[in-house]
């Protein structure tokens, strides 16, 4: 009896030191950054259908040009990279861990998706889009496959096929 308590105290204590203080620590990646006019208003649509097309996101990418076709080359190579890393949280086009990208470039700026593929981390902590996404998708967040700026450019070529 007396080494059952003694379990059940040791356990309870460990229990109560792992709950923490309740408190946002300053260095969470996933905590929420403050909301803006536009996320207010616009917070009964869901991330993933929400349009955005002026938001370039967090990230090295501040300027992409899109050709007025589709470079299906690039866009091959953009098809291998996805499928080698992004189909074990991407459905090409229905909802799964993560969003689908078929659609994307219809609702995200390319600057915007190629800097969630590069700073999937930045993103997600100082971007309200993509952390309303990761609380969407159930707190998954998503995991840096440090890509290339090339390879991320040539999965937005891909995503232009979709």
């Amino acid at each position: 009896m007396k080494k059952t308590l003694t379990i059940f105290t040791v356990l309870g204590a460990m229990l109560f030191m792992g709950c923490g203080d309740g408190e946002k620590k300053k260095d969470d990646p996933y905590a929420k950054p403050a909301p803006t006019e536009q996320t207010k208003a616009v917070s009964s649509v869901p991330a993933s259908q929400r349009v955005d097309l002026t938001n370039k996101g967090i990230g090295p990418i501040k300027n992409v040009e899109l050709g007025e076709t589709i470079d299906m080359e690039m866009a091959a190579k953009g098809e291998e990279v996805y499928k080698m890393n992004c189909t074990a949280c991407h459905k090409v086009d229905k909802k799964f861990i993560g969003p689908a990208p078929k659609g994307i470039l219809e609702r995200r700026t390319p600057e915007w998706v190629m800097n969630m593929i590069l700073n999937p981390e930045g993103m997600t902590k100082d971007d309200p889009l993509a952390h309303d996404l990761l609380l969407e998708f159930n707190g998954s967040p998503m995991a840096n496959q440090n890509m290339s700026e090339e390879q991320a450019r040539q999965m937005v070529e891909y995503f232009r096929t979709l």
